[in-house]
């Protein structure tokens, strides 16, 4: 079995050894027992508010490493590739690359999915759903001893600090492209975009959909991604990125993603896992999870090089009217599917 150090350690060790390169902040202090765990971002490359901004996040579920791992081994790749990787320095010069690599340290600590609360934090966001949510899955506050707990007192430290700091990078960036991975769901991988609490479009849905079709003609034989609207699968209260794209009124396109990893698939090729609580969410072979951390670089890189090339800026508005047509036929035109999920 893989047994990683703990994800904190890994990017703390990170920013000490690249300090010349990275610019770092603690955007909040987690209370665990008798300490504060620092909640850390970390920025590569242009710092202009005129750029392009890719904004990568893991750990919103403390049991789901594997999510904090993949961002942590592009994060080890990049700073290590800037010592003689040219393109990059290139790219970086126009793109700035920013990381919240471990947004809930408590609940890596603690093997558990919600933080040192008990509070879900996708399910902590001061939003509502507007559709029938999927009972239990959707949010709830019962108790913080059931899984999905919404919490009773507003947003968790580490909810807000996150919403405060994708609100800033939205005020500083000419366009914000994010990706937040997770584990846990299905037998393939899904890229998910909002909303999680209503099946109706996200203002950016052109852009998603024009996206779409550029992944799949620069990248034919990586198509192992089911991208659609996270309502599709299963809703939600209080989801982060819901919260974030409604309470978003600026120009500044913002197109957020979900990677959600098909975890199921690792418990299929290896049954023993359901014996281990943290099997259900991660990898537990050593080859699979190095697998699985190289995985997903292309899509990683490819979110990058759009940035570069302003991919989200300065699309003709009759293009973007038919991207949006288009994205409405295609994920919009039926009934969602069941509103089931785990």
């Amino acid at each position: 079995m893989h047994r990683p150090p703990f994800e904190l350690d890994t990017l703390s060790q990170l920013i000490a050894a690249h300090e010349s390169v990275l610019r770092h902040r603690v955007l909040a202090e987690i209370p665990h027992l008798d300490r504060a765990l620092p909640l850390y971002s970390v920025e590569l490359g242009c710092q202009s508010p005129g750029c392009p901004t890719v904004l990568f996040v893991g750990g919103v579920h403390g049991v789901e490493r594997i999510g904090s791992q993949v961002i942590l081994a592009l994060l080890t790749s990049l700073l290590h590739r800037l010592d003689w990787d040219r393109h990059l320095r290139q790219l970086l010069t126009g793109v700035r690359l920013a990381f919240v690599p471990v947004v809930n340290p408590v609940g890596i600590l603690k093997g558990s999915r919600g933080n040192g609360n008990g509070v879900d934090l996708m399910r902590n966001a001061p939003i509502e759903a507007s559709d029938r949510v999927t009972f239990m899955v959707g949010g709830q506050r019962v108790s913080p001893r059931l899984p999905w707990y919404r919490g009773h007192n507003g947003m968790e430290l580490e909810t807000a600090a996150l919403v405060d700091y994708v609100k800033q990078l939205l005020a500083g960036s000419s366009s914000l492209m994010s990706l937040d991975a997770h584990s846990g769901f299905g037998l393939t991988d899904h890229i998910w975009f909002p909303f999680a609490g209503a099946h109706k479009p996200i203002p950016a849905v052109g852009h998603v959909y024009r996206l779409k079709r550029v992944f799949e003609t620069s990248y034919p034989h990586h198509g192992h991604y089911g991208l659609a609207p996270q309502s599709r699968f299963y809703r939600t209260h209080g989801d982060i990125w819901d919260y974030l794209v409604t309470s978003h009124s600026g120009e500044t396109p913002f197109v957020p993603f979900t990677l959600e990893m098909g975890s199921w698939a690792w418990i299929k090729k290896n049954p023993r896992q359901v014996f281990n609580f943290a099997g259900f969410f991660n990898p537990q072979k050593t080859h699979r999870h190095h697998r699985i951390l190289r995985r997903h670089t292309v899509l990683m890189q490819f979110m990058m090089d759009l940035a570069y090339a302003r991919a989200l800026e300065g699309v003709p508005a009759s293009e973007l009217a038919l991207a949006t047509e288009e994205a409405i036929r295609l994920w919009y035109s039926g009934e969602p599917g069941p509103a089931a999920g785990t």
